[in-house]
């Protein structure tokens, strides 16, 4: 069956925008939606209630996909908690290419921002002062181990280039470089979870 709407649930607005920017390139003729929450907390209190709402209506050719950042929680125990709501509601949960199923739980590793560093490519054409050398660098070469936290990395990279002295702008950034990703080129192990998704939601049936 050709999957014809995909929901994204995501925790806030940045990956939002970045989702909004990336996904026309990569599902063609489906249809998407992403509904932002207030933060990871309110995705988590809120995720329960908005899948029993789901389960009750959804359609075959509809597909929900949970994005949520890992921080610094155990991945196991973040990825069992969003599983059992899923089972909770009665939702199946993706098994595997192929397997039929309503819901998938993503998570990016340890932030939004990793995936950018995974796609500097990306990056660069959205800030091209920031340098080339970024990924060879040591604290950088593996993007989802990123140490200190990989929005603030983000940022001190971009501040050193001369861009967003006041700040990072996380929302103008996740859009401007999400505009240039390649989803095939990215480098974070956690981007490619995600991306093995979208491919199969973009396959006709």
């Amino acid at each position: 069956m050709a999957i014809e709407r995909v929901e994204f649930l995501v925790e806030e607005p940045s990956m939002e925008a970045m989702l909004r920017a990336l996904l026309p390139n990569v599902l063609g003729e489906v249809s998407f939606e992403v509904h932002p929450f207030q933060g990871k907390s309110d995705l988590r209190q809120e995720l329960p209630k908005r899948l029993r709402g789901y389960a009750a209506w959804l359609p075959a050719s509809w597909r929900i996909v949970v994005v949520i950042d890992r921080d610094d929680e155990s991945c196991a125990e973040l990825k069992r908690e969003l599983d059992e709501a899923a089972r909770d509601a009665g939702m199946r949960l993706r098994a595997g290419v192929g397997a039929s199923w309503q819901i998938v739980n993503r998570l990016a590793i340890e932030e939004l921002e990793a995936w950018f560093f995974g796609d500097w490519a990306a990056v660069r054409a959205a800030y091209p002062r920031v340098p080339a050398t970024i990924p060879a660098k040591e604290p950088y070469r593996a993007s989802d181990a990123i140490r200190g936290g990989t929005w603030e990395a983000f940022e001190r990279v971009l501040q050193q280039a001369g861009y967003f002295a006041g700040g990072l702008r996380k929302i103008d950034a996740a859009r401007e470089v999400a505009r240039h990703m390649v989803p095939s080129r990215n480098r974070s192990p956690s981007f490619g979870k995600l991306r093995e998704v979208l491919d199969e939601l973009a396959q006709p049936g």
